[in-house]
């Protein structure tokens, strides 16, 4: 755990970011995809890590680019200061053409409509704006199929203020073990590449591919969650050394001894089968901690694993501490990340919640502070309201 600012004093439960952990894993990343070049995917609020710090810091470890899924996730950015190319990889309305051509933006374009709104924007801000278009190979959300594709391209290509420069699709199986269809989706994007062969840069490889194979990172490759230390299946990259990069922690706020039968939570799910001790954390469903894992989830404390005891609820949990000697009010929880030899990872949380890491992730709530690690030193906080500096969080 990092030693929390002296003068922070925000809510009990917060998310401590790793970034030394970030530069890391884009380092192996933008390693394992070379000479592709690396966008890293921070959309979601970098999944629930921060955008803008984990964006910096992959850009400062190699990474081309970032890639988000809206303008709005763009903004952010470049009013952060980011420079460097933000791929738009989600829908871009026509509405949002002068934002896109403002901000400098790579938008995914699927329609010519959206194209000639971009090139009256750009032409109005005296720019050039590059898009990308993707390419339908069986995932069926934004694609278009390989003719159209090619329509849309040579007629992208005459209109002013306007340089195709990305074609590229998305996997829909490529961390199932069954490689067949997403090596079928790739020879469908080599296959329309050749028939528009002045596009420059293609792109499929999300995590699982990069991990997987390189064959398939072609001029440039977009990887999220092995961005954050997690790979997308067990077997993929069991050579990589991803080290996790988020904890969520909170505070004990209240120690009580129950007798044997004494019930806890909503719905008395739980019931003391001995006289006990237990522990009122600060963390619940509305910080993203789920409903889903009372009686199911541990818990550390004090270098140990604790159960989860009763119903989580919207803003607390219980933890049966009967087993851990000296736990009193104040002490750190970690519900997700390590203490000691110890570790919950998101892996394991989204098992006993019936999803996945992903979900696990993005699901810490905006009320969360995060506190920005560097060296073992809290270096910012962002809060609900503001970012600071570690020195000025208060």
């Amino acid at each position: 755990m990092s030693n929390l600012p002296s003068e922070w004093s925000g809510r009990p439960v917060w998310a401590e970011v790793n970034l030394d952990a970030v530069a890391a894993n884009a380092r192996l990343l933008v390693a394992r995809a070379a000479p592709a070049r690396l966008y890293a995917v921070v959309k979601a609020n970098a999944y629930g890590h921060g955008a803008v710090a984990v964006g910096r810091t992959a850009l400062a470890a190699g990474a081309h680019g970032l890639a988000v899924v809206c303008v709005d996730e763009a903004e952010e950015l470049r009013r952060a200061g980011v420079e460097a190319p933000i791929l738009i990889i989600g829908y871009t309305p026509a509405s949002d053409a002068a934002r896109v051509a403002a901000l400098g933006l790579r938008p995914a374009v699927g329609a010519m409509e959206v194209v000639e709104a971009l090139s009256v924007a750009a032409r109005a801000h005296g720019t050039e704006v590059p898009i990308h278009l993707e390419i339908e190979t069986g995932l069926n959300r934004h694609g278009l199929a390989p003719d159209a594709l090619v329509a849309l391209a040579e007629r992208a290509r005459q209109l002013p203020g306007i340089r195709v420069e990305g074609l590229f699709t998305h996997f829909a199986a490529a961390e199932e073990g069954d490689q067949r269809f997403t090596r079928r989706q790739f020879e469908i994007l080599r296959d329309t590449s050749r028939r528009v062969p002045w596009i420059p840069e293609r792109h499929c490889s999300a995590s699982a591919s990069v991990l997987l194979d390189h064959e398939m990172a072609l001029e440039a490759v977009r990887a999220g969650l092995s961005l954050y230390g997690y790979r997308p299946a067990p077997w993929c990259g069991t050579d990589a050394g991803l080290e996790p990069v988020l904890s969520l922690r909170a505070r004990v706020a209240r120690v009580a001894d129950v007798e044997r039968g004494a019930t806890v939570g909503y719905g008395r799910t739980w019931a003391a089968a001995r006289p006990s001790r237990i522990a009122l954390v600060m963390c619940g469903y509305g910080d993203g901690y789920r409903r889903s894992f009372g009686n199911r989830a541990h818990v550390i404390l004090h270098g140990r694993r604790a159960p989860v005891v009763g119903r989580v609820a919207m803003d607390m949990c219980v933890v049966d501490v009967t087993a851990i000697p000296g736990v009193v009010p104040g002490d750190v929880v970690t519900l997700l990340g390590r203490d000691g030899d110890e570790r919950v990872d998101a892996d394991e949380l989204a098992t006993l919640a019936d999803t996945i890491s992903w979900e696990i992730l993005t699901g810490i709530s905006a009320r969360v502070p995060r506190l920005y690690v560097r060296g073992g030193a809290v270096e910012a906080v962002s809060t609900l309201n503001e970012r600071l500096p570690a020195n000025r969080a208060k």
